[in-house]
């Protein structure tokens, strides 16, 4: 048995070699950067590239993968890619980095702004932006595969790193999976993925236990009775049926989910009509529904089939014409939940390799969604989703003295500071990577 002497004395000799062991993976995280990711970084940021279209992307990073030694399968469920590097007995851990980016002009006055265009998936030519930092997650995960296989002499198992299209069509998940990855390639024991974000200073990580709210794109299709405009008693107006469920759809959410429970009914469209004088016979509505259970999503997309119907039955349609609720299912996504016990883990992890003051504690006020669930719903996989800061604090101490705000995610002006942002994804990815890839 060792005593408490010896304890004190290994205790005295870990600490010291877990502090070298940091200063190792800090410096060797630097020096990378200042080596490749770096210029990988606006080579990546310069060549965006739409959903379901990350060629150049998608053939870039396999590339990187597979000079690092990582067995790369591409063309997975369109343009996604699989990496596998296995060593030895132990778990198998999935990491994720999305690769699309945005129809958005850039307007952030860097001066390596991306000037590229692209034919989008209605045959127009669109100017293509990272609006949403995925050039800094796909620079990450390449940083991260490279110090992996560096130090495999410091974790066992098989570390499968994937490449995922169309994050902002909340289909490229869904489509990997149904290329029946998980059969081919193996069912990772744990998952992780992260997101830069600018609201966030840098050098900080955001790991909660709900990152990102589940999603629901609904349509409402509204029949009325067309007449003239002078003559409205002639017909039923789907403008005015329409309003009145635009309206009455505040009070699902109101009245009818527990208000210490979030949820959001956006109307994004409203379209109906061709003139002035022309009362139409149709009209369109189409909604983006935010949830963070079932049992809430259940609810809510119920209130709005009751809204609608009973909106029409007021209007004195019959029921052959009342309005018609769709639910595009292939464009829903779950809730992104942490697991618990592994998000814990994860913290543990963090604070003891990163520093005490690594995370900020940023109250979620939106509810943004995210494809990352498809990986880990069906079956269930214990996951961890975290954020690392984007923009520089300086331009959070501007904001707050009346200078100009720091740009949101999709905007134009988006833009985070690459070096920082970077560094700290490979670095919160590798130890917790480490962390989880050891034997049995």
């Amino acid at each position: 048995m060792i005593g408490r002497l010896a304890l004190l004395l290994l205790g005295g000799m870990l600490l010291p070699l877990l502090g070298y062991a940091n200063a190792d993976l800090d410096q060797r995280v630097d020096a990378l950067y200042d080596e490749e990711l770096g210029e990988l970084f606006l080579w990546f940021h310069q060549n965006p590239e739409l959903s379901h279209m990350e060629h150049k992307t998608a053939a870039r990073l396999a590339s990187e993968l597979e000079q690092l030694g990582y067995d790369v399968h591409t063309g997975i469920g369109g343009t996604g890619i699989v990496a596998l590097m296995d060593n030895g007995d132990g778990p198998l851990v999935m990491f994720r980095a999305d690769m699309d980016g945005l129809p958005v002009q850039e307007k952030s006055g860097l001066p390596y702004a991306s000037t590229a265009k692209q034919v989008d998936w209605d045959g127009n030519e669109v100017y293509v932006m990272h609006a949403c930092g995925h050039d800094v997650h796909v620079t990450s995960l390449v940083g991260t595969a490279r110090i992996m296989a560096e130090r495999r002499d410091q974790w066992q198992g098989t570390l499968m790193l994937i490449g995922q299209p169309a994050e902002e069509r909340v289909g490229g998940a869904r489509l990997m999976r149904e290329d029946d990855i998980w059969t081919r390639f193996g069912q990772p024991d744990y998952a992780m993925a992260l997101h830069v974000t600018s609201t966030v200073p840098t050098g900080m990580l955001i790991a909660d236990p709900a990152p990102y709210s589940g999603a629901d794109t609904v349509d409402i299709l509204i029949k009325g009775v067309g007449a003239h405009g002078a003559s409205p008693h002639s017909g039923v107006d789907p403008v005015l049926l329409g309003a009145q469920i635009v309206v009455a759809l505040q009070s699902v959410v109101s009245r009818n989910l527990p208000p210490r429970r979030p949820g959001v009914i956006t109307v994004g469209s409203f379209h109906s009509g061709t003139k002035h004088n022309i009362i139409s016979d149709s009209a369109k509505l189409q909604l983006t529904v935010r949830s963070e259970s079932a049992s809430d999503r259940a609810l809510l997309l119920a209130g709005i089939k009751r809204v609608a119907e009973n909106s029409g039955r007021l209007m004195g349609l019959p029921e052959d014409m009342l309005p018609e609720v769709v639910v595009y299912e292939n464009e829903g996504v779950p809730p992104t939940l942490n697991d618990i016990a592994m998000l814990e883990r994860m913290r543990g992890v963090w604070t003891d390799q990163l520093g005490e003051g690594i995370f900020y504690n940023e109250e979620r006020l939106a509810m943004g969604a995210e494809d990352f669930p498809f990986f880990t719903v069906d079956p269930y996989i214990p996951s961890v989703y975290f954020a690392v800061g984007g923009t520089d604090p300086a331009d959070f101490e501007r904001q707050a003295a009346g200078g100009p705000p720091v740009p949101s995610h999709h905007s134009p002006l988006f833009k985070i500071v690459p070096e920082p942002s970077v560094e700290l994804g490979v670095k919160a990815s590798v130890t917790g990577l480490m962390d989880l890839l050891q034997a049995p």
